[in-house]
């Protein structure tokens, strides 16, 4: 029998069953989080999530893409894990007026932002992922938070516990304070001074953001 000189290239087994994004995302989190961004591969993250190196690149065309996405799914996790940041309950009569209940759940969700496991490997070994977000453009996540802010303001508007104002203009200054004490803070703390500690500064934001948004 004449050997095969032109033999067909394996066609791409495709995902195993019950396999979708969220799995490999999971596997790239675990990556990210044992090497860092730069030392993962798609080939690790195909292989920890036992999918085809194929299977990956049809959806992600590289490492980059596929942990902005990752960060888009963590960080939006976050924010919408705070809760009632958009409105009282309806069932209860003691509840705080929005402003009370948006800088409560903002200065809790910038303490949770900050304590990230994956924030805090980026920030130790791939700072210059972050870059673009904070110098460049917008990213999925921060639109994301625009939007819960966006609501929030509006529905402070309504109850009189929130300055009226341009609602989107208001959400992108929110949006600036609460980036610079995620993403700065460190820079800004004391270790053996307790009055420039975290916790000092979680004060300070709650402050700042009470008094910006008082009519």
């Amino acid at each position: 029998m004449t050997p095969n000189r032109h033999k067909q290239p394996e066609a791409d087994p495709g995902p195993r069953q019950g396999v979708d994004n969220d799995s490999v995302l999971d596997a790239a989190r675990d990556c990210v989080l044992a090497v860092g961004v730069r030392r993962t591969t798609l080939t690790d993250v195909a292989r920890r999530a036992g999918v085809s190196r194929m299977t990956l690149y049809r959806r992600w065309p590289d490492v980059r893409t596929l942990v902005g996405d990752l960060m888009t799914r963590e960080w939006v996790a976050v924010a919408t894990s705070v809760p009632r940041a958009a409105g009282g309950d309806p069932d209860r009569q003691d509840d705080p007026d929005v402003r009370a209940q948006l800088v409560d759940s903002l200065v809790t969700g910038v303490r949770a932002f900050r304590e990230h496991p994956l924030l805090r490997k980026i920030v130790e070994v791939d700072p210059e992922l972050l870059l673009p977000y904070v110098l460049d453009r917008l990213g999925a996540s921060q639109e994301a938070f625009l939007e819960l802010f966006e609501t929030a303001l509006r529905n402070g508007h309504a109850d009189g516990s929130i300055r009226p104002d341009h609602p989107l203009r208001q959400a992108r200054a929110l949006l600036l304070v609460v980036q610079s004490f995620a993403l700065s803070l460190h820079t800004m703390t004391s270790g053996t001074d307790a009055e420039l500690g975290t916790e000092a500064f979680d004060r300070e934001l709650r402050h700042i953001l009470d008094r910006t948004l008082a009519p």
